[in-house]
């Protein structure tokens, strides 16, 4: 076959200096097929080249683990009883930004692979959304397609939308960010790896037929955005859910059998991953027959068959004499079920189509951790770190009105209930797997056949990260933990979606590596190691020739277990007469928070105030409250500050509260600052001798705020509004704004 030249390598995403070491790895110069190959398993989206290095800072290890992130599909922590919850989140944001709807489908059907694949039925999915300017048609298009392609997908295949986040900032304008986050459930120890082995044990693909869809999507996935993507709508793939939850079926039928050797999900590089991870994984080889291969259309190129990012298949090693059993469970579910090849001993992986061998690589050197590059890019504190520290509150006026700062706060899309998204995801599909229809601050599913529940949650707020990577990651770790331990869980372990801009770009990269920095310092403290995650950078715009990044995103997936399901704690107020405490103290702090950025237009400040360490301590207080029962509702307070979380305590019964603001910090800073660590809970009368009795004790700060009142919100004797008048308003801000011509 044709040599392939160094112009084809660039244009497929490769340095010069990668494709002189193909040549140096080859011992001589790869073909276009090989040259493609090393391209997508060298491609950042799959072999994490510029970020490695970072994430192995990252901890790991902890008292759950049973699998260490990077070992398998999907992060696999015990949540006792003998069961195992396997988790993960990914992205797929530039797929969504061309296509919004196969975009988001294929990026929830491909997580949900991830889970399956493993043996772990999926029970739950969140999502983290991030769009630009809400006024932008654009935008308004991508939020339509990208929540259409969720819901169709999520709904049919059968797996209910528990949680999630949205947020709109210019800076998301032309690359939005999906985030796709699933978990499942399993026995302990029937785990299936993603691992060849068995010198001549037959290779399969099942599943869909293979397209010329998503045909090399994980190279897209590695580069900017720029006025010709559209050029590469060939990336994205097209999903088919109803094809999914067959195929989910099947796999789980045949993990209960004895024939499974290993199986990968068939996702970013299709055929070429999964060969060459699962080879490079058992230290062997595979020999493959493309010719074998079903396929959708007629004439493939043998490079269209390897690269094709076609979803709903998967790859499976089958113990040699056990095909009959694969083949039978496959026919049953109406699936494609084809030997493709076996695996050898060598380390090579070989293709053949036509009967002529068109690759010829080795496994190791494609993989992570094998021959693939690892690079260390250098990094510096951008100016606008050390501007945004000049901030001061005093320059600040303060406003004449805050019942119309609260009014615009209610309307604005990062506050405003996001309903109008979440009414089309069923969140009641299986509903056996719900456990409460309360709102709480995670998301809660019921484990079957035990007192447990899952508590889950993705929490990131960027504009805190782009302050400051550090803090503002670590917030974000935080915020999980807080809203698990706010719903009666412990916080167990998470996983990441990194979200970032050019890795070249030193700026860009500096945030990055301060977010893994604050990840790891919360993540300690909290002991909630990573499973694992995914890496996604190049999220920016190139416009005019000058790259506009996204703002830094290390979205976090958090999951908590409720050892007793009777502690599940709602966030909503119970009773008229209930007194509120705030848990946590109250800062003079407006920093970077939605009412300093988008009612004063101030968009440099630093991140809010956090103290890691009180953070600990007031949620070990609330998790001591919750499991004495001397609180009847918890949530935390973050976007919006204390009146939102006030507000959102009180719409679900119509209730409000009458509360004295603190003389000591300026009013507008009490209500709508954001500073961390401080959760608003409610106690009955009859409880709060033995509540004050045990803050005390604890050491930890709290306030009484006032109590909970029929419906009237007032403060300092200042009315704002009734909660159900709110409501209307809160409910339908975000729908109005996204259907408005």
């Amino acid at each position: 076959m044709q040599e392939a030249t160094l112009d084809q390598a660039k244009e497929l995403g490769l340095l010069e200096s990668e494709f002189e070491e193909i040549k140096k790895i080859m011992g001589r110069t790869p073909n276009f097929t090989e040259m493609s190959i090393y391209s997508v398993m060298w491609s950042e989206h799959c072999s994490y080249k510029n970020s490695i290095t970072w994430l192995k800072t990252l901890p790991k290890t902890g008292k759950h683990m049973l699998v260490e992130a990077g070992e398998e599909n999907a992060g696999l922590v015990d949540i006792g009883d003998g069961l195992a919850c396997c988790f993960k989140i990914e992205s797929h944001n530039h797929p969504s930004a061309l296509e919004p709807y196969q975009g988001a489908a294929t990026g929830v059907g491909g997580i949900n692979r991830d889970i399956f694949t493993m043996g772990a039925r999926p029970i739950a999915q969140l999502n983290s959304l991030r769009f630009g300017n809400i006024e932008n048609d654009r935008t308004k298009w991508l939020v339509k397609g990208v929540t259409k392609g969720i819901g169709d997908y999520g709904n049919a295949f059968g797996v209910p939308v528990v949680g999630g986040e949205v947020f709109f900032d210019d800076s998301y304008n032309q690359n939005p960010l999906v985030n796709a986050f699933s978990a499942g459930i399993m026995n302990v120890g029937d785990m299936i790896s993603a691992t060849a082995s068995g010198e001549g044990n037959p290779v399969f693909i099942v599943g869909s037929a293979t397209g010329k869809d998503g045909i090399h999507g994980a190279a897209f996935a590695s580069k900017d955005m720029t006025e010709d993507s559209m050029d590469d709508l060939p990336a994205v793939q097209v999903g088919d859910p109803f094809q999914e939850k067959l195929l989910l079926e099947a796999t789980l039928e045949l993990a209960k059998t004895d024939a499974v050797v290993g199986m990968q999900d068939m996702g970013a590089a299709g055929i070429t991953c999964s060969t060459c991870e699962m080879s490079a994984a058992g230290k062997v080889g595979m020999k493959i027959d493309l010719d074998k291969v079903p396929t959708r259309q007629q004439g493939m190129k043998d490079w269209e068959i390897l690269l094709s990012e076609s979803q709903e298949r998967m790859l499976v090693v089958v113990e040699k004499g056990k095909e009959k059993k694969v083949e039978a469970i496959f026919e049953k579910w109406d699936l494609n079920c084809a030997e493709i090849g076996y695996v050898t001993t060598d380390g090579m992986v070989e293709f053949s189509y036509k009967g002529k061998i068109v690759a010829h690589v080795n496994a190791d050197s494609l993989v992570l951790g094998g021959g693939a590059p690892i690079y260390e890019r250098e990094y510096k504190e951008p100016a606008y770190y050390q501007e945004f520290k000049k901030f001061s509150i005093n320059d600040v006026e303060k406003p004449k009105d805050l019942v119309e700062v609260a009014n615009f706060l209610i309307k604005h899309p990062n506050i405003a209930s996001k309903r109008w998204i979440y009414e089309q995801y069923d969140s009641m599909v299986g509903a056996g797997s719900m456990s409460t229809n309360k709102p709480t601050d995670a998301g809660i599913v019921n484990v079957k056949g035990t007192n447990k529940a899952l508590a889950m949650t993705v929490d990131c707020n960027s504009r805190y990260v782009n302050a400051d990577p550090e803090v503002g990651c670590a917030i974000a770790v935080a915020e999980a933990a807080r809203n698990i331990t706010c719903s009666g869980g412990e916080p167990s372990a998470i996983t990441n979606c990194l979200n970032f801009g050019n890795p070249y770009n030193p700026e860009s990269y500096w945030q990055f590596v301060g977010s893994v920095k604050g990840m790891t310092k919360a993540c300690q403290k909290f002991e909630t190691p990573v499973t694992g995650g995914n890496v996604s950078f190049y999220n920016q715009s190139i416009i005019d020739g000058v790259e506009v990044p996204v703002f830094p995103t290390p979205t976090i997936g958090m999951l908590g277990v409720i050892n007793d399901k009777n502690n599940i704690m709602s966030l909503d107020f119970k009773q008229k007469g209930d007194l509120i405490f705030q848990i946590g103290k109250s800062v003079n702090d407006i920093a970077s928070s939605e009412y300093l950025f988008s009612y004063h237009k101030i968009s440099k400040s630093p991140a809010p105030y956090f103290n890691l360490d009180e953070e600990y301590h007031t949620q070990q207080t609330i998790k001591g409250l919750i499991k004495n029962k001397l609180v009847n509702s918890a949530h935390d307070c973050a976007d919006g500050g204390l009146f939102i979380a006030l507000t959102e305590m009180s719409m679900p019964n119509g209730l409000g509260f009458d509360i004295v603001s603190d003389s000591e910090i300026r009013e507008d800073a009490f209500l709508f600052g954001e500073a961390q660590g401080r959760v608003v809970v409610t106690v009955t009368n009859e409880a709060e001798e033995e509540f004050l009795d045990f803050m005390v004790a604890s050491g930890t700060e709290f306030t009484l705020l006032g109590h909970v009142t029929q419906g009237r919100m007032d403060v300092d004797e200042k009315h704002f509004g009734f909660s159900k008048d709110l409501k209307v308003v809160f409910d339908n801000a975000l729908g109005d704004k996204i259907m408005e011509n």
